[in-house]
């Protein structure tokens, strides 16, 4: 499980250093992908396949699938780390999430969320209060905080 937070920054060729607890527990590759909140996600090969499986059992007749397809898939990329442990973002993904020089790099569970540091604290002040947010979910009577 993907857990805590780290700040980094990213070089004028767009490496970053992926920290080394979420490197041992990705593996070799893993998939680097646009995130639905102005960030990029780093999903595990395994579990990376398990959602495409399920998109592409959508049907592709509808717009909105083809979309979200073109969105998730077109704009991916299957990554390594070199041997200092970066990763090179393409300029694409780095444009799409706002990416300069200060990245925030947050484990999520089962995923790694990779976000400008000012777009993230932007994001935050934005957001409504944890106790807030709890309660508006329903969360389940046994979830413990």
């Amino acid at each position: 499980m993907f857990m805590n937070e780290y700040s980094h920054t990213i070089d004028t060729k767009g490496r970053m250093i992926l920290p080394a607890k979420f490197r041992e527990e990705l593996g070799e590759s893993f998939i680097l992908a646009p995130g639905l909140d102005s960030c990029l996600c780093i999903y595990p090969r395994e579990r990376w396949d398990a959602m495409i499986e399920k998109l592409q059992k959508l049907p592709f007749t509808k717009k909105d699938v083809r979309q979200l397809r073109r969105y998730l898939i077109g704009k991916s990329t299957e990554m390594e780390c070199d041997k200092q442990g970066r990763i090179l973002i393409p300029a694409h993904l780095r444009t799409l999430a706002k990416l300069k020089k200060n990245a925030r790099i947050i484990g999520t569970g089962s995923t790694i969320e990779i976000w400008s540091s000012e777009v993230l604290k932007e994001q935050e002040t934005e957001s409504q209060p944890i106790d807030e947010l709890a309660e508006s979910l329903d969360m389940p009577m046994d979830f413990d905080f």
